[in-house]
């Protein structure tokens, strides 16, 4: 991953659904955001659908697949690595994915 260049709010902590997705729009690109409230995991990845190209990743279901936390793409079905971004079943395929954090009850995404 690249040099931090600056965080930047995206929504605030109430903004986010539990065990799910939601989509910002961070500098003209879709960045969907995953909130596991159990560990207080939160993940920030590409909106768009590397096979389809439709921005879709934010309406996936998050799952754990041989111990990976992935999110199902809603088209093809597709699984990516929520930390990493990789596609399981085409490595060839990955999507962006960017630092996340809490900061107080806003949620800032990395510009890297």
């Amino acid at each position: 991953m690249g040099q931090i260049n600056g965080w930047k709010t995206v929504c605030g902590r109430g903004d986010l659904v539990a065990n799910s997705g939601v989509v910002s729009l961070l500098d003209g690109v879709q960045v969907a955001l995953f909130y596991l409230p159990e560990g207080e995991q939160l993940y920030a990845v590409e909106n768009r659908d590397p096979q389809s190209g439709a921005n879709v990743i934010g309406r996936g279901i998050v799952g754990n697949l041989a111990g990976d936390l992935v999110i199902a793409a809603p088209m093809y079905k597709q699984h990516f690595r929520l930390q990493d971004g990789t596609c399981l079943e085409n490595p060839k395929q990955a999507l962006k994915v960017w630092p996340v954090r809490f900061n107080g009850d806003v949620v800032e995404v990395a510009l890297v």
